[in-house]
């Protein structure tokens, strides 16, 4: 079973809020397996709308990513970035093992 990346695109409005959200989340994605490979670091933007937060996180299968986001552990930390960011989220199956 392939491995699948999450790939967000942030942009933070409410920082006491999303802070809450990230420590939530961040339990989540470990809990499913996840770890992260990229968070909020340096980019460039080349296409399409800026954000500026991007975060990459690789999950051992598509629907270990999936499964992750609809854990009631994601949606309670989710629950603090309502309001707090605007934000682009997908899963995408890799082509290969990393």
């Amino acid at each position: 079973m392939p491995q699948a990346f999450w790939i967000a695109h942030v942009e933070v409005t409410d920082a006491t809020a999303y802070g809450l959200y990230a420590k939530g989340a961040t339990e989540a994605i470990a809990a499913h397996g996840g770890r992260f490979v990229a968070r909020g670091g340096r980019y460039v933007q080349l296409e399409g709308k800026d954000r500026a937060r991007n975060v990459v996180a690789i999950f051992p299968s598509l629907e270990k990513a999936v499964a992750c986001y609809h854990s009631a552990a994601y949606q309670a930390a989710l629950s603090h970035a309502k309001g707090a960011a605007t934000r682009d989220l997908v899963v995408v199956e890799a082509v290969e093992d990393f």
